[in-house]
């Protein structure tokens, strides 16, 4: 029996670029409580995204997937959620967009997956605050985070 060949996904790609930019505190759901009810991620606020929209070039190998993307932080000592710093994540992934001489770059996937060529990243969409939220978390959408990228040939 043959391994399959794997390909890179949109939600591979945007974790990868993401980290680029906050760090080791990106994924597409947020963590779990601890057992005592602590949040692992308070202490600079994380960034989970989901697949919005997108699409995939039918002549060259280049997908531009639209990224869902929101960004927690949670104080555990206040019911005050701390906006300032939801926001300042959102917004250095708004900076980051914009940061031309940093893209395009290569970006290694874990495990087995191949490396991927990031062409471009923008965003479609300013972060907007979500304040709905029960949980007293502080939480900033961004709309529309466009990733274009290739997989890197190997």
């Amino acid at each position: 029996m043959s391994t399959p060949v794997l390909h890179a996904t949109p939600e591979l790609v945007a974790t990868a670029w993401l980290k680029t930019v906050v760090g080791d505190r990106v994924a597409t759901t947020l963590p779990k409580p601890s057992a005592d009810g602590s949040l692992s991620w308070t202490d600079g606020g994380f960034v989970t995204h989901v697949v919005a929209g997108g699409a995939s070039n039918i002549y060259v190998p280049l997908r531009t997937p639209v990224m869902g993307v929101s960004c927690w932080a949670a104080n555990p000592d206040s019911q005050k959620p701390p906006w300032g710093q939801a926001s300042n994540l959102a917004e250095a992934i708004v900076a980051a967009c914009l940061d031309h001489p940093a893209i395009p770059q290569t970006l290694t996937l874990p495990g087995d997956y191949p490396g991927v060529q990031v062409k471009s990243a923008y965003t479609v969409g300013d972060p907007r605050r979500i304040t709905d939220d029960a949980s007293s978390y502080a939480r900033y959408d961004i709309p529309g985070l466009v990733i274009a990228w290739t997989e890197v040939p190997s």
